[in-house]
């Protein structure tokens, strides 16, 4: 069945108005949009935040009544006419695995290959990830993602463990298995992210040496390395339990860090850790950070 996807300029109008007529209109789900270009990073949990200029999109099955609905809009927002806004009816597909179509294999550092998981692969020595993230974050296509990869393709993990805190897709930690890694702990607060995280380390045949955990008291070892790819108001709450599970002298790496929150993110760990020079890498206009470190106390 075909939909329609109705988006509009939310501009001065009342967004809870506009969600309860689209409501009334059996919408099938609501999307928030950025209409200028001002990304909006780390919001307080449980908050929706809007930008300066947003967009409202509903998608409805294709045989909403659209007179009437642009009719209702007018009247309760007392407008005269209904303008900046788009009618686009979209195909029938199954959109949480649409964007594979574009999801082609990528290296990252000499050895570490990510293919996605119909993608045929070659006969040859690359060590590959089959990966299929499903609604968890992690593909290698963020800068962060691939700067973590890169230092754990640089890594000698023979023989060593790893915590992937934060572990989204399980991308960093099946590749730090791949590598060479004894054993990795996968922690995640996100139940899609354990979700994906398994799947993924069955389709790459590492399940039986990962250990995926949805509580962080669950987790009572201490690791030769630790990763965390999330973000900076989180790495700087949770850098005490962070610490307190690596093994002196184990290394750091912490990513999910924009340049100008690299100080600050350093001074939660600077007690126990010395750091590296920091690496840096652009993205659409935003430059992101991996901060590496040893413990040394």
């Amino acid at each position: 069945m075909p939909w329609c996807k109705f988006t509009m300029n939310l501009g001065r109008f009342n967004a809870e108005i506009i969600e309860e007529i689209f409501k009334d209109f059996d919408v099938c789900s609501i999307t928030y949009g950025d209409a200028g270009d001002n990304p909006i990073f780390e919001p307080e949990l449980g908050k929706t935040i809007l930008w300066k200029e947003s967009t409202i999109a509903g998608i409805f099955s294709d045989n909403v009544n659209l007179p009437k609905l642009k009719d209702t809009l007018i009247n309760e927002l007392r407008l005269s006419t209904l303008i900046n806004y788009e009618v686009e009816i979209l195909k029938d597909c199954i959109w949480e695995r649409e964007w594979l179509k574009d999801f082609s294999p990528m290296k990252f550092g000499k050895r570490l290959w990510i293919y996605p998981t119909e993608h045929k692969t070659p006969k040859d020595n690359r060590i590959i990830i089959r990966l299929d993230p499903g609604l968890a974050f992690g593909t290698g296509t963020h800068a962060t993602t691939a700067l973590c990869l890169e230092w754990i393709d640089s890594l000698m993990l023979d023989g060593k463990t790893m915590l992937d805190f934060g572990c989204g897709s399980g991308i960093l930690g099946i590749a730090a298995l791949k590598l060479g890694s004894s054993s990795v702990t996968a922690f995640d607060i996100d139940p899609q992210a354990i979700i994906a995280t398994q799947q993924n380390a069955i389709n790459n045949q590492v399940i039986k040496k990962i250990n995926v955990l949805e509580n962080l008291n669950e987790i009572n070892d201490k690791f030769d390395f630790i990763v965390a790819n999330i973000l900076a108001e989180p790495l700087i709450k949770f850098a005490p339990s962070i610490v307190a599970l690596l093994k002196h002298h184990g290394m750091l790496a912490l990513s999910g860090v924009l340049s100008e929150q690299i100080n600050e993110v350093k001074l939660a760990f600077e007690s126990c850790i010395e750091f590296d020079s920091s690496i840096l890498r652009n993205q659409d206009g935003q430059t992101w950070s991996i901060v590496l470190g040893k413990k040394i106390n």
